[in-house]
């Protein structure tokens, strides 16, 4: 186990004339193609270290470090920081931005120049990333989460900045208005919370929206189905969200009367909608389905 001896070490941190040098500098614009809002004020990324509550014996995987302002926030708290970088500009540049404004810590850090939507568990084994910290880019933040949380085990927790309307949809429960895919697809990993909202004000450039906090803690998956299963009965219920259970699953089920078959046993009343349902109810139409073509094959 690695521990970091350097917890509560105070680092400098990248301000707004020094984020703007720095891309000055490396010739750099934020661009809108790869969600680029570099985060300029270190109070802000200070407040969210405090909200992940990572430790001194966490490894900690940051999506999208861009110039480095979370990251020099992160090190002195966590024993390790892979970051996942897009951009080559940036991910040459991190390790020397480290180097100059937190040198001790510079062993610290692992970059990845790549895709953080095809980044493997082999790719960050060492060591294995138990939390996720990152400013993600609004548009791959839900398939960022979930690619992640499915393909590294080792990740325990976590806290993502994101767009408001997407932390919403990623913490609602059944019955909420906002309550859909993202909502339940997370829900089979861990449990959420919202935690603050972060002003736009905060950010070069100034995006059009706001942006909000959200914090998850793994947990043990509903039993009894297979999560691809699960996601799949997820997708058909909201594909169509105003149908009832009965007519949205119907091409999943292999038509309305299996449908209203495979809910039944499941427990769930067919008039129902997708949005009503928890995750554990899903697992349980699933595990249904499976069963009933399980049952059909052993009969043909």
């Amino acid at each position: 186990m690695i521990v970091s001896p350097y917890r509560g070490v105070v680092t400098a941190l990248l301000g707004p004339a020094e984020i703007r040098a720095l891309a000055s500098r490396l010739g750099v614009s934020p661009t809108k193609t790869l969600g680029q809002n570099f985060v300029h004020d270190p109070n802000t990324v200070r407040r969210i270290v405090r909200a992940a509550e990572v430790g001194p014996e966490d490894v900690v995987v940051e999506v999208g470090p861009g110039l480095g302002s979370l990251t020099l926030a992160l090190l002195p708290e966590v024993a390790h920081l892979h970051a996942v970088e897009i951009d080559p500009v940036l991910a040459a540049q991190l390790p020397k931005t480290i180097l100059e404004y937190a040198p001790e810590r510079a062993s610290a850090l692992t970059v990845h120049h790549g895709d953080a939507l095809r980044v493997t568990a082999v790719e960050l084994a060492d060591p294995a990333p138990t939390a996720l910290v990152a400013n993600l880019p609004y548009n791959v933040a839900v398939p960022v989460v979930l690619h992640l949380l499915a393909e590294l085990p080792s990740l325990r927790h976590g806290l993502v900045m994101v767009q408001q309307e997407v932390a919403d949809r990623l913490t609602a429960g059944p019955g909420s208005k906002v309550y859909g895919i993202p909502s339940v697809k997370l829900a089979w990993y861990a449990g959420t919370r919202q935690a603050g909202k972060v002003p736009a004000s905060v950010f070069w450039p100034v995006p059009n929206v706001e942006s909000g906090l959200v914090g998850f803690t793994r947990r043990d998956p509903p039993a009894g189905a297979d999560r691809e299963e699960v996601f799949a009965v997820v997708d058909a219920a909201f594909a169509q969200r105003r149908k009832m259970l009965r007519s949205a699953l119907g091409p999943w089920a292999g038509g309305s009367g299996a449908a209203v078959e495979i809910l039944e046993a499941a427990g769930v009343d067919p008039t129902s909608r997708g949005e009503q349902l928890t995750v554990v109810q899903f697992a349980a139409v699933a595990a249904a389905g499976a069963a009933r073509r399980a049952a059909g094959m052993v009969k043909s």
